[in-house]
């Protein structure tokens, strides 16, 4: 079978399985996060946003409950050892085949600051031990009770001890308190009724999952969104073969789950409007983002630097990007368009724009800057 996709249906195609599709929106957080596989957040904040994109009728509230009440996805170090959060259920077999890689890709930073093998083990040691006496800690607080039993922790040595910890499934990120995101020792933290059980094939589902969730999509693309090493990807690509279709894409090619077929003719044509916050999943789940935003606007969206900048997504193609300012009654919405808006996107902005308030539980008073 020979499929050509052109920019606009391959983004169409991704807006659906990515849940910012109008019909594919999701009814709760955490299925949002299930839906993905992994959530990109190494902001918290933005984090929250991005599951708001892709949510009706929950509020920022309601993703704080999931994550610190409910426990339906777990904040960790994971993909590519950056923050994520991945829900409850997936976090034992995604950790077993990402963690050795992120740890693997630090060691000479390790080495840079004095964390030697012997060191990062006794580290892990002293952690739980910590932890499982005082309960949940701040890192500051865990920096300090570890300093005092003689574990480096100045300057970058603390973060990486703990990322090292979650990478290793001991620790993961608890509640917010007093503004400070806590540690707790993951066993403790996960739902009773997680199952812990390794699936057969955990490379297989790692693939599949992936494409339910980021199709049309590479190999290429599954290794940059996952950090697995080559012979990993390579074997997970092989195991689902079978069950793939390749289509062509305007920058190579791509591959669907068959079953995903049905999506080319189901697919209607619809402007939507999606505010992206830092570094969403729909901005860094693929090697390339010429099918989302024009060469005229990369350094919009990426200035640089590693930073992946908030966009106004219209139809899935970065049109603006935006911020949010806080103000006594109400919350700003600033927002850069690259180009002139038509009325009809206009109107779809501030529709979208009344939704992020109701998620927000804000007023929300849109100011557009014509640049």
């Amino acid at each position: 079978m020979s499929i050509a996709l052109s920019s606009l249906q391959l983004r169409r195609l991704r807006l659906q399985n990515q849940s910012l599709s109008e019909n594919s929106r999701s009814s709760s957080a955490a299925e949002v996060v299930r839906r993905l596989c992994a959530l990109q957040a190494q902001e918290w904040p933005s984090a929250q946003l991005a599951i708001a994109a892709r949510a009706r009728g929950i509020t920022q509230a309601d993703v704080i409950r999931a994550r610190e009440v409910e426990r339906a996805f777990i904040l960790t170090w994971s993909l590519r050892g950056t923050l994520h959060l991945v829900a409850a259920e997936d976090i034992r077999w995604q950790l077993a085949l990402c963690g050795p890689g992120a740890i693997r890709g630090t060691r000479r930073r390790y080495e840079q600051l004095g964390l030697t093998e012997e060191a990062r083990e006794r580290a892990l040691r002293e952690i739980e031990a910590i932890l499982e006496h005082d309960g949940l800690l701040s890192r500051s607080a865990l920096a300090e009770r570890l300093g005092g039993r003689g574990i480096p922790v100045k300057g970058q040595a603390i973060h990486h001890l703990v990322r090292f910890a979650a990478l290793r499934g001991l620790v993961c990120l608890g509640p917010e308190i007093d503004g400070d995101l806590t540690y707790a020792l993951l066993d403790d933290w996960l739902p009773a009724d997680t199952a812990e059980a390794m699936p057969e094939e955990p490379l297989a589902l790692f693939a599949r999952r992936y494409l339910e969730a980021y199709a049309p999509a590479s190999a290429a693309d599954f290794a940059r969104w996952s950090g697995l090493s080559a012979a990993q990807v390579k074997a997970a690509w092989g195991a689902i073969a079978a069950d793939c279709v390749t289509v062509a894409i305007p920058d190579g090619e791509a591959q669907m789950l068959k079953t995903q077929l049905e999506q080319l003719d189901a697919a209607r044509p619809e402007a939507v409007v999606r505010f992206l916050p830092r570094y969403d999943n729909y901005l860094l789940g693929y090697v390339s983002r010429a099918f989302m935003v024009a060469d005229a606007y990369v350094k919009q969206v990426h200035p640089g630097g590693g930073l992946i900048r908030a966009c106004v997504a219209i139809d899935g193609e970065a049109k603006a990007h935006w911020k949010l300012e806080k103000r006594r009654a109400a919350i700003r919405l600033v927002v850069e368009p690259y180009e002139s808006l038509s009325a009809e996107e206009m109107t779809l902005l501030e529709a979208e724009a009344a939704l992020l308030g109701a998620f927000l539980e804000s007023e929300m008073d849109m100011r557009i800057i014509e640049s």
